[in-house]
Formats: structure tokens, sequence, C-alpha cells
């Protein structure tokens, strides 16, 4: 019987990943070169080779110059995280979607946010605080602030009836960014926005997102007590 042609990448993934969970390739074990592989597949060198760059990426295959790729000896599984729409957030758990803006400002942000956001200390950011509710019952508090000189067009957005979460990822495109996950206990401002006691211990989450070197938004998203974030593997 003759072996089976591969014609996409993706079908090769398939098969070395089968290998892999097998443990017909082993962890830490060289694999076959993509020349002998694309052979054996009936598939261009290439089609081999996006697919093996694709398990390297995910941290499953460990690719060398000039020593080859082996089985990752500790594969490291990676989770997917989006910048979710809260909206759809709240609409996707089966709950009527609310929005409040609180303040919108141009104003000079504090050291701290002028420092991650690598902006001059003197230059003006674009501050936005908002409630997003769920039937009607707080769900998260955004504190925001936009860099304008990189979404100019924020500037004459009033984000009374849209939230700069959906807008940004609607109008402003970034390249890349930075998160982070904890429990804080939450200031006596933001615990009366959100109907809990003030040094609650709630589930925060700051985000830091760029445009190649230019910084485009800082937040911290501040949830309800009970919120569960999900993402997949």
């Amino acid at each position: 019987m003759n072996a089976p042609s591969f014609r996409n990448w993706k079908s090769v993934q398939d098969e070395v990943l089968r290998r892999i969970h097998a443990r017909e390739w082993k962890p830490g074990e060289l694999i076959p070169n993509e020349a002998d592989l694309a052979e054996e597949f009936g598939c261009a060198r290439s089609t081999v080779n996006r697919a093996l760059r694709s398990l390297a990426e995910s941290g499953l295959l460990d690719r060398r110059r000039k020593a080859g790729t082996r089985v990752a000896a500790q594969p490291v599984a990676k989770a997917t995280l989006d910048i979710a729409v809260i909206r759809h957030e709240v609409e996707g758990r089966g709950s009527k979607y609310g929005y409040q803006l609180l303040t919108r400002e141009l104003t000079v942000p504090p050291a701290r946010v002028c420092g991650a956001m690598q902006t001059p200390a003197s230059d003006a950011l674009l501050h936005v605080r908002a409630l997003h509710l769920a039937d009607d019952a707080p769900y998260a508090v955004e504190d925001r602030w936009i860099n304008i000189g990189v979404v100019p067009q924020a500037h004459d957005e009033d984000f009374a009836t849209i939230s700069a979460n959906e807008w940004l990822l609607k109008y402003a495109p970034y390249t890349h960014g930075e998160i982070a996950f904890s429990a804080v206990q939450v200031a006596e401002d933001d615990a009366d926005i959100l109907g809990v006691a003030p040094q609650s211990a709630v589930f925060a989450i700051d985000r830091l997102t760029w445009d190649k070197d230019a910084s485009v938004t800082k937040v911290r998203l501040l949830f309800t007590p009970g919120y569960q974030l999900r993402t997949s593997l």
C-alpha cells in the first residue's frame, strides 16, 4: 500500500502531532529532516517547513540551525488569549449589556503611566473611565489612557455610547502588547462603582498595547467578584 500523500501544511502538522503524541517521536529525539519528510509525505519541502515552523512556535519542537529538529524535551503549552470586546463577552454569557461613561478628559498622566507608555512627561493623554454592566448590575470598571499622538481620531470621539475598549479594537491597530493578571484590593471610589466593600479583593487585568515602538493604550479592568477568565490551550 502506498503511503498517504499530504497536500497542505496543516495535514503535515497533524501527522507530526500524531507521532509526537503517540511517542513515535519521543521528547528530545531528533526527527527526520525536511527533505526526507517531504519525500515520505509526498509534498513540497516548503510545506513541511511551514508545518514544523508552526509547531516550533507553539513550543512542541526545538529547531536549531545545522543541528536539526528535535521534539521538545519539555513542551510548553501556550494559551491563546484575544483582547475581548466586553460587550460581546457579556452578551455571550446570555446577559444584557450596558455601558456608562464615567469621565473623559485630556490630561497629563501620572509618572507611572507616562513611564510605562514611554510618552514625554509633559504630553497630555486621553483618560477615559467607564462602567460596563451585565443585566443592569456592575460588571467591570475600565480605566484607560489613550495615546492621541498615535490614535489622533480618539480626540474627537466622546465615548458616550461606545466604550473605548470596543472603539479601539475597531479603529486602532496594534502589533503587540503586554498583559498582567492579579487580585487587587479595590480602592474606595472603584468599590462604590462596583458595589463592593472598600479593600475587597477583585480580579484585575492590566494591559498595554503597542503599534511597533509607540504605545497605543494602557488600561486596567477591574471585575466584580465571581468573574472568570476563560481561554484555550
